[in-house]
C-alpha cells in the first residue's frame, strides 16, 4: 500500500511593490499648510500655496465648471483685466458706492489695489487665480465678511458653494485643523461662520461674473440686491 504524500503547494511569488508616484506639487502644498497650521498665515505663504495648486487638475475643473455659466465664460474667454483703481478716484465718488467703500476700506487695511497690474495668465485656471486675488477685497465688502481669521474662512466658504474653488478648500480645511487642535474655544464660532458662508454662496448669484470696476458708481445695497445677497452682519445669529 502505498502511501500518499501531500505537500503545500508553492506560495505564489510575492508581486513587486511599486509605490505610486506621487505629484511634486503635493509637498509643497502640505509643506504651506503645516506651516499656516503653525501659525504662519503671512500673504506670501498662501501666494505660494496657490501657486502649487494651480498645478493640480483641480484649478482646471474649476474653470470648466466656471465657464458653465455664460457671464463667467465670457469673462474667462476674454481674460478680461481693468484698469488700475485709483482709489483717490474711488474715495471722491458718492457715499455708499461701491467704489467709495471699496476705497475706504483698502485705505483702512493700507493694502495696495494694483499689485496685479500687468500680469498675464497662461490659462484660464490662471486667469480665474489671478481674478479672484485682484477682487478678494471687492468680494469681501460685497459680502460683508471681515478680515479677521474667521472672517476670511466664511469668505472662502462662500466661494466653495459658488464654484469649487481649491484655494478656499485648503484654507478652510487648514482652518479646522487649526483651531480643533490649538484653539478650541473659537471652533464654534468658525463652524457658525462657515456654515453661514456656505449658505450665502448658495443664494448668491454668482460674484465671479461680475466686472465690479465698471459699475464703481452703483451704490452698494443696489450691487447686493441685484446678486441677492445678504451679507454676513445681518445674518449672525439668524440662520
Amino acid at each position: 500500500m502505498t502511501t500518499a504524500v501531500f505537500r503545500p503547494n508553492p506560495a505564489p511569488a510575492a508581486a513587486s511593490f511599486e509605490a505610486p508616484e506621487l505629484p511634486p506639487q503635493l509637498f509643497r502644498v502640505l509643506g504651506t499648510f503645516v506651516a499656516m497650521a503653525g501659525g504662519d498665515t503671512d500673504l506670501e505663504l498662501i501666494g505660494a500655496l496657490a501657486d502649487a495648486l494651480l498645478e493640480t487638475p483641480s484649478y482646471a475643473l474649476m474653470a470648466e465648471q466656471l465657464r458653465r455659466d455664460p457671464a463667467c465664460a465670457a469673462l474667462i474667454e476674454a481674460r478680461w483685466i481693468p484698469p488700475a483703481h485709483d482709489l483717490e478716484q474711488l474715495a471722491d465718488l458718492p457715499e455708499g458706492s461701491l467704489g467709495q467703500v471699496y476705497a475706504a476700506s483698502l485705505a483702512r487695511l493700507g493694502y495696495d489695489p494694483n499689485l496685479h497690474a500687468g500680469m498675464a495668465p497662461a490659462s484660464d485656471a490662471a486667469y480665474v487665480e489671478l481674478r479672484l486675488s485682484q477682487t478678494h477685497d471687492l468680494w469681501h465688502v460685497v459680502t460683508g465678511f471681515d478680515t479677521t481669521v474667521t472672517g476670511e474662512i466664511g469668505l472662502q466658504a462662500f466661494h466653495l458653494t459658488q464654484f469649487p474653488y481649491p484655494l478656499g478648500a485648503v484654507l478652510t480645511a487648514q482652518a479646522l485643523v487649526s483651531a480643533t487642535l490649538g484653539a478650541p474655544e473659537l471652533l464654534p464660532e468658525l463652524v457658525e461662520t462657515i456654515r453661514t458662508g456656505l449658505q450665502m454662496g448658495l443664494e448668491a448669484r454668482p460674484l465671479f461674473a461680475q466686472r465690479w470696476e465698471e459699475g464703481w458708481e452703483r451704490p452698494l445695497h443696489e450691487w447686493r440686491e441685484a446678486l441677492q445677497l445678504r451679507p454676513f452682519a445681518e445674518r449672525v445669529g439668524q440662520l
